[in-house]
């Protein structure tokens, strides 16, 4: 068991790659949303990715992208990751870097990107599901537990959030 994962002031969070029945999910921590959808961004992206690579070899390219939704927040997140991965499928730009701000129905991202196959994949994610889907604050010394010996469990204050993918 790895313990409880404790948020600190200005400690960078992080994301683990959790185990789902028939899928694959991820468990991401952040200090705020934002920092938290860009865990979820960075572990989601990590997944696809084949083990080493020299990704400082590849020319990155940047840019601002942009997603929208009215209503429920947590749709707008799984929008957001549906987009990073339709910019992968659709215009070859895999993205390695964001830097999102969630405000007003809206996700703002400076991202910096690579052509998609200038990369070499391991899998495929083919949809991002809303099953056992979270983005959470956590209040200060709240834990919330880990249910895999792989994740360690959360103490805040900070932000948790769980998304599972189908592939």
């Amino acid at each position: 068991m790895l313990g409880v994962y404790k948020s600190r002031r200005g400690d960078c969070l992080s994301y683990w790659v959790r185990p789902t029945t028939a899928d694959i999910g991820i468990r991401a921590f952040g200090l705020n949303p934002n920092d938290l959808l860009r865990e979820m961004t960075i572990g989601m992206q990590s997944i696809l990715l084949a083990d080493k690579q020299d990704l400082n070899a590849i020319t990155r390219s940047v840019a601002r992208w942009e997603v929208s939704h009215e209503g429920d927040p947590d749709i707008l997140i799984v929008k957001w990751l549906d987009e990073v991965l339709y910019k992968a499928e659709v215009n070859n730009e895999f993205l390695l870097e964001c830097q999102p701000m969630i405000r007003d129905g809206i996700i703002e991202a400076q991202v910096s990107f690579v052509a998609k196959d200038e990369v070499e994949l391991e899998v495929e994610i083919k949809a991002v599901t809303t099953h056992e889907f979270a983005f959470k604050q956590v209040g200060p010394e709240e834990i919330i537990p880990s249910d895999w010996p792989e994740v360690p469990s959360f103490e805040g204050p900070g932000w948790y959030g769980d998304v599972v993918f189908d592939i």
